[in-house]
């Protein structure tokens, strides 16, 4: 059965591949590629420079969201997505908790699944907090409900504000 998902994609740290520098920006694009083997009728939002939130000693990020669906259960994608995160660097083992990162993938949203594990919890607990998260998803997604309250993310976002967060460039296309 085929699940409408909707994923936040981040990133802050070059990635060094056979000895060439992979920027931010293009970690997102070569990810959001590489997410388009596993979700069909994949959407991508602008991608956004933001503050860094909860560690502010780093740089800036690169944020996005991706929307498409999922033929699976959430710990298969949650799975897919972590190998897709170390493919780019990432090693959860030797980073700082809301620290630079080369590749952050987040689970945003599974269909209208509330899961509350070890490993996963949908929909994100952090995601009404987080603008860097609700600008890009209601760029794709404008409508898009809280399935446990039935209240628009639109509502989160003006109690957020869109401070730190900036346009950097439109969706990638391939």
């Amino acid at each position: 059965m085929k699940y409408e998902v909707v994923l936040g994609l981040g990133s802050n740290r070059s990635f060094v591949s056979e000895g060439t520098e992979i920027e931010p920006p293009q970690i997102l694009e070569k990810a959001c590629r590489r997410l388009s083997s596993l979700i069909s009728d994949i959407r991508l939002s602008s991608v956004y420079q933001t503050e860094p939130m909860y560690v502010e000693d780093q740089p800036r990020f690169y944020n996005m969201a991706v929307s498409g669906f999922f033929d699976g259960e959430p710990l298969e994608l949650l799975d897919g997505i972590q190998l897709i995160e170390a493919d780019y660097g990432r090693c959860r083992e030797h980073e700082r908790r809301f620290g630079e990162r080369s590749l952050d993938i987040d689970i945003e949203l599974f269909s209208d699944m509330c899961i509350k594990s070890a490993r996963l919890e949908i929909p994100h607990p952090r995601l009404c907090e987080r603008a860097f998260i609700l600008v890009p998803l209601l760029e794709i997604l404008p409508f898009c409900a809280d399935i446990k309250n039935g209240a628009f993310y639109e509502r989160c976002l003006r109690k957020t504000g869109q401070s730190g967060v900036k346009y950097f460039c439109g969706p990638f296309t391939f």
